[in-house]
């Protein structure tokens, strides 16, 4: 059964909160995402079966929650995050999938003193304007500037539209312009085959953030869902190894791993 609960904002944030020992594992989907998805619902089965707190929810206008799509942006989707931290007591491990990885980027920039460790999955950072707005060509801009929206194709299914408000509203939210420092311990996970978040994106998000103890591990042949036999006990992994971490002071590292 689904949970609900309404934001400041006055938003209708759908969710699942599982009960268990801390700190609470919260998993952050991806950009037209929802926690019905192979890593939300695989973590959660994890978190049942070893008795660990665990959230997943879906962002205003994704999954079971309220709203359009279409009107939300990155800011939108943060202050939704905030208002679902706020139902759980103590720390969190945040596990953030794609978009899910800025935001828990945000999230970590703004209250650190709740987070105990992190866990990027093909994290995304800053792609409104790094990805879209530098893909898009001149006829893709203009139509931006007098629709207000442009449709761009997608993989996974319908075109997303990008709409100017996420375009505009997101250069207020990035986090590769200014320092980052993330005071806990942090792993970032990517594969070699993701064509939506490249290795040197995850090659400057380790460069630029700073943290006591953080890797990225590239994973051979892995896609952007990072949702195979292999990757998925990998997450697993590395959210034991941000929950208790070894001492501090150890130096940021890239390894490289079969799988996928």
């Amino acid at each position: 059964m689904v949970d609900t609960f309404i934001t400041p904002q006055g938003r209708k944030i759908a969710y699942h909160l599982t009960a268990g020992q801390g700190p609470t594992v919260v998993f952050l989907g991806g950009f037209k995402s929802d926690m019905a998805g192979t890593k939300a619902v695989y973590l959660e089965n994890w978190a049942v079966e070893t008795g660990r707190a665990f959230m997943r929810f879906d962002y205003s206008g994704h999954g079971d929650s309220g709203g359009a799509f279409e009107d939300g942006c990155i800011g939108d989707w943060y202050e939704d995050a905030c208002a679902a931290l706020t139902l759980i007591d103590g720390p969190v491990v945040l596990v953030g999938s794609s978009m899910g990885g800025w935001i828990s980027l945000l999230l970590a920039r703004t209250m650190p003193e709740r987070v105990a460790g992190l866990v990027g999955i093909a994290a995304a950072p800053d792609f409104t304007e790094d990805g879209f707005w530098a893909g898009f060509d001149e006829a893709q801009r203009a139509e931006l500037a007098r629709e207000g929206r442009v449709a761009l194709p997608s993989e996974y299914g319908d075109p997303y539209i990008i709409t100017k408000r996420l375009i505009e509203e997101g250069r207020d939210r990035l986090v590769l312009r200014a320092p980052l420092n993330l005071p806990f311990a942090v792993r970032f996970l990517l594969g070699t085959t993701d064509t939506s978040v490249s290795t040197a994106t995850g090659l400057q998000l380790l460069k630029h953030a700073q943290s006591p103890d953080m890797r990225l591990t590239l994973v051979d042949g892995a896609d952007h869902s990072f949702s195979s036999e292999v990757c998925l006990p990998m997450i697993v992994a590395a959210i034991g190894e941000v929950s208790a971490p070894a001492a501090s002071g150890v130096a940021p590292a890239v390894r490289k791993r079969q799988g996928g």
